[in-house]
């Protein structure tokens, strides 16, 4: 047997290549949008691509299991499970519980594990030649490591009322079969740390059955149903709005999109055409450098592991935009940006070509320290702005500062006093920094940001 882990640390999310090598087929498992990568397993391995499965309607990014069948040939396998509400709307092989894949002497047995969604599948391997015992599960968002899959997304981020405690319920007896399976079973989940699809994912890409019964919070209330309800719907992380059109475009007969597209790069009457036509201008470049010389009206998203995430939180699937980053970062940012459907790129610039075409129109701003944070607010009238999570905030927070998080930000100005500074603070930066660039482009001009946030502030040494 092959097996190839393939991890996308920008939305941390997993798929997984499992191979004959005897038949020379492969089947790949939850695959992202960018599918040159399993091409080029296959073709380094002498793979043919026979099989293409989904363990549920994904809410996080955009599947790219119809761009590899239309590339390779492969056949698709889809959960025909749930009800009618949760049925894929394009040819595929229809899934239900207990049915058995084979590729090659590699057999995948489907089992029903309803509660993040209500088609949900995961999926467990038997290496043939090696023992007629399942060795392998892949969870995709049923089990975590140290974690479950959330219930909630359907009623945050779809809009479907009255779901998520029925999902805890369901996710809840899901759980009691895990509990039975052998303790030696490698765990394969499709999320690791930094996925909004649980709220305290393990940074470890798998695990066993028998640790996650000792250690995941959720097998040690598997005795109270109304106890791991509440735990389970508690302090979820705020899902970002494009969730909902992921589970729309996954569902649907879209539009493929099959290689990573090239983005043109502007030239400055093209860029004067763009702002003409009030495109977005996304600046990906590091807080600092945004900070030390910027464009009023852009927003700062550096290019890092949550570029797509914030894009998916700011940016709606109609309008199209100009990205502001080095050549060598545009491939890169293209991949991050189909593995959420977000394709209307109209070209980029480079920071020199922004430098040259703005001459004289770029800003800077201070980023304040703590002492001086500690001297504004003794001496003036401010507002301390808070943009962190919910349950951060309840964590730990500076006195006086409200909670606006920073993804429903654009959903509260009106809670901002343009009569007062205003700063505001994350936990260490990062966000502050997109929500100053965001507070800048929607008029707000008395704001500050306090990068060292509450890491430092926090912090008594």
């Amino acid at each position: 047997m092959y097996f190839e882990l393939v991890y996308d640390k920008s939305l941390a999310q997993a798929s997984y290549v499992i191979g004959c090598q005897k038949a020379g087929i492969a089947a790949v498992i939850d695959p992202k949008r960018d599918v040159d990568t399993y091409l080029k397993i296959a073709k380094e391995n002498d793979f043919k691509i026979t099989h293409i499965l989904e363990t549920h309607i994904h809410a996080d990014f955009l599947c790219g299991s119809r761009e590899l069948a239309a590339l390779t040939g492969g056949e698709l396998y889809l959960s025909d499970e749930g009800g009618k509400d949760w049925k894929y709307e394009f040819p595929h092989n229809k899934v239900k519980h207990g049915d058995i894949i084979k590729v090659g002497k590699v057999s995948l047995e489907a089992i029903f594990t309803p509660g993040h969604t209500p088609e949900h599948l995961s999926f467990l391997l038997t290496d043939h030649p090696a023992t007629d015992k399942p060795t392998m599960l892949f969870s995709g968002d049923f089990v975590f490591v140290g974690d479950v899959g959330r219930p909630d997304l359907l009623e945050q981020a779809a809009g479907m009322k009255d779901t998520q405690e029925k999902g805890a319920h369901d996710l809840f007896d899901s759980l009691q079969v895990f509990e039975k399976m052998e303790d030696y079973i490698l765990l394969w989940p499709g999320h690791g740390a930094g996925s909004a699809c649980g709220k305290s994912l393990g940074a470890v890409n798998m695990s066993t059955i028998g640790y996650e019964k000792i250690r995941n919070w959720a097998l040690q209330l598997l005795d109270d149903k109304a106890a791991f309800t509440k735990e389970l719907l508690e302090d979820q992380p705020e899902p970002p709005r494009y969730f909902s059109m992921m589970k729309k475009l996954n569902k649907v007969d879209r539009k493929l999109l099959t290689e990573v597209p090239e983005i043109k790069n502007l030239n400055q009457e093209e860029y004067k055409k763009a702002n003409k036509n009030k495109l977005k201008l996304i600046d990906a470049r590091p807080k600092k450098q945004y900070a030390d010389s910027f464009l009023k009206g852009t927003l700062n998203i550096p290019n890092d592991k949550s570029f797509s995430t914030w894009m998916g939180w700011f940016l709606n699937y109609e309008e199209y935009f100009v990205l502001i980053a080095p050549s060598n970062e545009i491939e890169d940012l293209t991949r991050k940006l189909m593995r959420i459907g977000m394709d209307n790129i109209h070209g980029y610039i480079t920071p020199e070509q922004l430098a040259d075409f703005e001459k004289g129109n770029l800003k800077s701003y201070q980023i304040l320290d703590k002492a001086t944070v500690e001297e504004k607010m003794s001496a003036e009238d401010v507002q301390i702005i808070d943009i962190r999570r919910k349950s951060e905030y309840k964590e730990g927070h500076i006195d006086g500062a409200i909670n606006l998080y920073i993804g429903t930000l654009d959903e509260n100005f009106e809670k901002i006093d343009k009569n007062r500074e205003v700063i505001i603070y994350c936990n260490s930066g990062k966000r502050s920094a997109i929500a100053y660039s965001l507070l800048v482009a929607n008029g707000f001009e008395n704001i500050s940001n306090y990068s060292g946030g509450w890491s430092e502030w926090s912090d008594e040494d």
